[in-house]
């Protein structure tokens, strides 16, 4: 069967749009294919800098015939229904027709059969759509066309289109389109510098093979793996270890087409500034890798290029020409840091009282002082020193000001930390300047000293109640302010450190503070003045904003178990419980639930329970009634329902108890006790008697066995 080629070769891609961009034009073409019935046998993308290429294996020569039947009017119908059939039929006469007889009478039925286009034809159309509506992020016009209405927009000018299609044993054909100008042809070009002349391509074999040939890999896989081993091997001849970088080595795969790895080296006096600030020079200026001693994984005064280029000279004015550039962007980090060290941090936080965290929560000044408010209140509760947090809380956004994070922002929190260190600080409040970020996604570690999960939990929770206070939440997709992520962090900090904290009380009292109403609440300004904070939420709100807070914690820590393997209903329901914020409580309570209903007592009774509360539920509908309420002992006439209400009575009690003490399992067992209680009363006992008093009576003993159950959980919300 035959393979289609298609290569699109135009001036340098960004490198991060680069696999995106081959995805997308897998996906675009692939999918128009299979809609026009050419069902393909496989399909493979290609990017390099200068080029997006596909290559589809196994496409068929021509699409299929289409038989299809169209049903009309019924015989006799008015004309104009007629008229309008055969139009959309594509038929003359209605003798065309043929008549099918139906149950409800005779109808015409035109039978339309399409024969199959050649599949080049087919290809001709779809490329050109695709090309044109390509979803590049950003995209621009060039040359004298660009004026014209309709004009091609790409990514950057496109020079030429290879798009062949044939049998592998025969010349592949040339698929006739022209876009933007360009004619398809089957004439592409090799490397800009090392290999510039145009060359004839066939299939995509033929293609791979002459690029390989003109100093192009045009696998980004292959590129990588060039670069990581060479890198690793050039270190390893001088003792040193790459400190390996994945986003760097994408990156630097989607800058070259013949990657050549080559060492350089900067003056040994830049070793004296932090670690992470050469990293970041290195890789965010040049795009380098740096190395570390092998022994003792300091970094040492080398690093990793990669050139696109096979020089003449061994590559030594390429690696000159970036020592030259390093050199210069170190200087300049070490000025930076330099500067940085002669103040302190405290000294830089008057400048916060003129910069907006948001414009519905304050200044930055006012946000510190709330997070130093906070952190103090959650100190007891985390065991740490009120002290130490408070300072940690007060210092830990100042690194913010400093010369360094203005240039590279990745590094704010660990230049606090660094700063914080050199001034003197306690190695727990130096070490919180860093920590109280973390975590920033599901790989990062988790503070556990209890000064930085102190300052990290208040600098969290004052983000996520400050925008729930002022109605700034997640919708959809968009999270602007990170929210999610913030409460994924406070609940891995609660759980990675085995923290009882009631969230309602602690987002209640903040909420207060943040709407301004609490007046005990003064924030004293850095200056030595006192100020009331400003009033910038409606009164009435805390409730709302609250419980809707709880129920995003509710859904954030369904994530956090599902990944766990744990069920989300499970979450809701002992989240349905009322008051239920304890967050390491809760996990511990769906750990039991889980493993109840994993049994066949759990199985049975929430089999029961279902019932019950069916029938209850059915029955209060038709009577337009609840039935709660404690039923009437007097009423049992059989001893299935005594040995029920017994059985409820002691499983609550009991199973309450077991709460109250926290012994979850125990409160399982004691709801397993009900089990068959509950089978015996369905065998012998009928609910909906004509006796409406009995009736009734019954209906609130099924009741009690759902009241009887939130205990431990509202059965409701399980599914199953």
């Amino acid at each position: 069967m035959p393979d289609l080629l298609l290569e699109l070769f135009s001036e340098e891609i960004p490198a991060r749009m680069q696999a995106r961009a081959a995805e997308d034009l897998r996906k675009a073409v692939t999918d128009r294919l299979v809609g026009a019935g050419l069902v393909y046998e496989g399909a493979k993308a290609f990017v390099t800098p200068r080029r997006l290429t596909l290559a589809v294996h196994g496409v068929p020569v021509r699409q299929p015939d289409i038989r299809e039947e169209k049903k009309g009017p019924r015989v006799g119908a008015p004309d104009n229904a007629v008229a309008g059939f055969l139009k959309a039929a594509g038929l003359k006469l209605i003798s065309e027709a043929k008549i099918q007889p139906d149950k409800k009478g005779d109808f015409y039925v035109a039978v339309i059969e399409k024969p199959g286009r050649a599949a080049i034809e087919v290809i001709g159309e779809i490329l050109p759509d695709v090309i044109k509506g390509f979803p590049w992020p950003k995209s621009m016009r060039w040359g004298e066309r660009s004026k014209q209405p309709g004009a091609l927009t790409w990514v950057r000018p496109l020079h030429s289109i290879v798009a062949t299609f044939g049998p592998e044993t025969e010349v592949p054909d040339i698929v006739p389109f022209t876009v933007g100008g360009i004619a398809a042809g089957n004439q592409t070009r090799g490397h800009r510098f090392l290999a510039p002349q145009s060359f004839t391509v066939r299939r995509f074999a033929d293609y791979a093979q002459k690029l390989g040939n003109a100093k192009v890999v045009l696998d980004a896989e292959r590129r990588r793996d060039i670069i990581l081993t060479e890198a690793k091997q050039l270190a390893f001849a001088q003792g040193l270890e790459l400190v390996e970088d994945d986003g760097l080595l994408a990156e630097v795969a989607g800058l070259v087409e013949w990657p050549v790895v080559l060492m350089g080296s900067f003056d040994a006096k830049f070793l004296q500034i932090p670690e992470e600030v050469i990293r970041a020079t290195i890789r965010n200026n040049q795009k380098c890798f740096v190395l570390r001693d092998a022994a003792h994984a300091k970094l040492v005064n080398k690093f990793i290029l990669v050139s696109n280029m096979e020089a003449t000279d061994g590559g030594k004015a390429i690696v000159a020409g970036n020592e030259r550039v390093i050199r210069a962007r170190l200087s300049d980090a070490k000025f930076f840091y330099e500067t940085d060290l002669k103040a302190r941090l405290e000294d830089r936080l008057a400048k916060f009282e003129h910069i907006v965290f948001h414009e519905k929560l304050g200044t930055q000044a006012e946000r510190i002082e709330r997070i130093e408010r906070l952190a103090a209140e959650l100190a007891p509760l985390v065991g740490a020193d009120v002290e130490k947090v408070k300072r940690a809380a007060r210092l830990c956004k100042a690194d913010l000001l400093t010369e360094v994070v203005g240039e590279f922002p990745e590094l704010q929190g660990l230049m606090g930390k660094y700063y914080a260190e050199a001034q003197g600080e306690d190695e727990a409040v130096a070490h919180a300047c860093e920590d109280h970020y973390k975590p920033k996604g599901p790989d990062d570690l988790v503070p556990s000293d209890p000064v930085s999960v102190a300052v990290a939990l208040a600098d969290k929770i004052d983000t996520l109640v400050g925008f729930w206070a002022v109605d700034e939440k997640p919708t959809g997709s968009k999270d602007p302010y990170a929210l999610r992520r913030a409460a994924l962090g406070v609940i891995r900090v609660i759980l990675d450190n085995r923290l009882r904290l009631r969230l309602i009380r602690v987002f209640a009292d903040h909420h207060r503070v943040i709407a301004g109403r609490d007046p005990a609440i003064h924030a004293t300004a850095s200056h030595g003045q006192t100020r009331k904070m400003d009033h910038r939420v409606k009164p009435g709100d805390d409730g709302r904003a609250i419980g809707d807070l709880l129920a995003f914690f509710a859904d954030r820590l369904k994530v956090q178990l599902r990944d766990q393997g744990a069920r989300h209903d499970l979450v809701d329901a002992v989240f349905a419980l009322e008051g239920q914020d304890d967050l390491l409580l809760i996990v511990r309570r769906v750990e039991a639930l889980g493993k109840f209903l994993d049994t066949e007592d759990g199985k049975n009774l929430l089999a029961g329970y279902k019932r019950a509360t069916s029938i209850v539920r059915i029955e209060e509908k038709k009577d337009s009634r609840e039935y709660t309420g404690a039923p009437d002992p007097k009423r049992y006439e059989l001893t299935e329902e005594k040995a029920l209400a017994q059985a409820i009575d002691a499983a609550k009690a009991e199973a309450t108890r077991a709460v109250e003490k926290e012994d979850f399992a125990a409160a399982m067992t004691a709801m397993a006790k009900l089990r068959p209680h509950v089978d015996a009363f369905f065998d012998k006992v009928t609910v909906n008697v004509d006796d409406k008093p009995l009736r009734e009576n019954r209906l609130k003993l099924l009741n009690e066995i759902r009241a009887a159950t939130r205990a431990v959980a509202d059965f409701s919300k399980i599914e199953g």
